[in-house]
């Protein structure tokens, strides 16, 4: 079994974040883990936004499954949920694993899932096409997003923090890769980003839903909850 990382919105180095997961994962069963680059981001041997956004992640996604064999867990966070759904039904995924994430409907952009919570992300254009976070320094990044981390997890996060192309968030979805496919949905109870009822809303589409009591970042904080969720697939 292979598990493929899909990060989320506006952060860059998905190796870093997903490590105490894929850590955890390997010392338990050897179970090998590969961080999908996201072209939006600057990822993926360009240091330039992919300007087709949502499309170019999904296409990064695929080329990633492409290499694997048919019993591959795919886990999303966040924007992450969103990159799946685009990136349609492919031979090697068995399972889905979303994380505090969205599993869209066809013709439904990440900009308008977001559109209706009441204190959304803040985000400014920063030159055309491309958007950053706005009004976030380390601290209140920490707060919002990893008040359950480390004081230097949450500054480690914050250097990783990243423009985006605007394509990423105001490109209605062609697929929804979620369809179909066994899927598990962990609820973030304690999540001061996205709210319990948006994730409830998303879970309920998902095959099933656990509800683990940590912020929005859960593979950094609480690797053993997400390992514990991803083994219960290799294990029916």
């Amino acid at each position: 079994m292979d598990v493929v990382f899909v990060h989320g919105a506006l952060v860059r180095d998905g190796a870093w974040w997903w490590h105490p997961t894929a850590d955890v994962l390997q010392q338990r069963a050897g179970i090998r883990s590969h961080a999908v680059a996201l072209p939006s981001c600057g990822e993926g041997g360009s240091t330039e936004v992919a300007a087709d956004g949502l499309a170019a992640d999904a296409a990064a996604l695929r080329h990633v499954l492409d290499q694997l064999d048919d019993d591959t867990v795919v886990v999303g966070h966040s924007y992450g949920g969103t990159v799946i759904a685009e990136a349609g039904h492919h031979p090697a995924v068995a399972h889905l694993l979303f994380v505090s994430s969205y599993l869209p409907d066809v013709g439904q952009p990440q900009g308008g899932i977001m559109s209706g919570e009441p204190d959304p992300v803040a985000v400014a254009e920063v030159r055309p096409g491309v958007v950053g976070v706005d009004g976030y320094d380390a601290e209140s990044f920490g707060a919002r997003f990893l008040q359950d981390a480390d004081p230097a997890t949450q500054q480690a996060a914050w250097s990783r923090v990243t423009e985006q192309a605007v394509g990423a968030f105001a490109t209605p979805t062609s697929a929804a890769g979620w369809q179909g496919v066994d899927s598990t949905y962990l609820v973030c109870t304690g999540d001061r980003s996205t709210t319990v009822g948006l994730q409830r809303h998303h879970a309920a589409r998902a095959t099933r839903s656990v509800d683990v009591p940590t912020g929005h970042h859960p593979f950094i904080t609480r690797p053993d909850l997400v390992a514990d969720a991803i083994g219960r697939f290799a294990t029916g």
